[in-house]
């Protein structure tokens, strides 16, 4: 059956008095699912949301438990009712605490290692995607929400990784590689994510007599270098692609399947997307080498090895 947009499902439950334990159980999946209480016991969701399909779940639950149950939908009479029953579902007081919670750690960020600010970004980004996912009608406080986090989330790339280039427009021109051959290769020093990676797939795989020279700043690279991952570089972020994304199309290395997985788990650690599960671990090696080599060419050395491993795993088939 279609439901028309002023549906609504109403989940009535009574359990008996010794159901303590189910009744806090199902008070918390309610919550979890964004209902708003009518009243203890009596729960209201829009039709249409995602969450809604659970509801039944909730109260074939407390049937079991030897309670009572009813789930039925309902319509608002007129929008007055309609605009009534949606400021049940006003999220501001769950944005406020989460708020607080952004700026407070924003003045942490000044004193964190490159770890702790990944950690840090992804516990905030979990609350904040709770938060969103349950916030059904959308106002003022979801705009501000969103900012904030905009605001946040570039803070802690600027912390992490100062003079991080920004995305250029255009198409990425394909690239000879018998023409980039033995040459200088210059990006900016105290190598992070993109930039290590980028180094190692150029060594690897584009220029495997490379020479590479770490910057103090952008504005230092010679005209005879081959900039990368900076603002103005030769090979930079171009669209939503990060730098070792760009490399493998201007080279026409997308077709090793390796080097597209690594290219996913590097996009997620550099700008953020769909995660990987090895992006974590790969972090934590990385913030543990930088710690160990005084020297980004010791730093590029030693996680070379780290991404021919990965580039293994990523390469070989998978078990069903």
């Amino acid at each position: 059956m279609t439901l028309s947009s002023d549906s609504w499902l109403t989940l009535i439950i009574s359990l008996p008095s010794a159901s303590a334990t189910v009744r806090m159980r199902i008070w918390r999946a309610v919550k979890t699912l964004g209902c708003a209480a009518l009243r203890d016991g009596a729960y209201l969701l829009p039709a249409q949301v995602e969450q809604a399909t659970q509801l039944q779940a909730l109260a074939d639950e407390a049937l079991q438990e030897g309670g009572q149950a009813w789930l039925l939908q309902v319509q608002a009479r007129d929008m007055a009712e309609q605009a009534a029953l949606q400021t049940l579902f006003d999220r501001a007081a769950d944005y406020a605490p989460w708020l607080e919670e952004l700026a407070q750690a924003r003045q942490t960020l000044p004193s964190l290692g490159a770890t702790e600010l990944g950690r840090l970004q992804r516990r905030h980004a979990r609350a904040y995607e709770a938060i969103r996912k349950i916030d059904f009608f959308p106002d003022e406080s979801s705009i501000r929400a969103e900012a904030q986090w905009r605001d946040f989330s570039n803070a802690i790339d600027a912390a992490q990784s100062p003079g991080e280039p920004q995305a250029m427009a255009g198409r990425i021109a394909r690239r000879d590689r018998m023409q980039y051959q033995g040459r200088l290769w210059a990006t900016r020093r105290d190598l992070w994510v993109d930039r290590v990676a980028s180094a190692w797939l150029i060594q690897r795989y584009i220029d495997p007599h490379a020479r590479f020279l770490w910057l103090d700043t952008p504005a230092s690279c010679p005209p005879d270098a081959l900039g990368f991952d900076f603002d103005g570089a030769t090979f930079s972020h171009v669209g939503e692609r990060v730098t070792f994304e760009v490399l493998l199309a201007s080279f026409g290395l997308e077709g090793n399947r390796g080097l597209s997985q690594l290219a996913a788990m590097v996009h997620a650690l550099d700008v953020g997307g769909a995660p990987t599960p090895e992006a974590n671990g790969f972090e934590a090696v990385l913030a543990g080498a930088r710690k160990r080599w005084p020297d980004d060419d010791a730093l590029l050395a030693d996680i070379s090895g780290v991404l021919d491993s990965l580039h293994a795993h990523f390469s070989s088939p998978r078990k069903p």
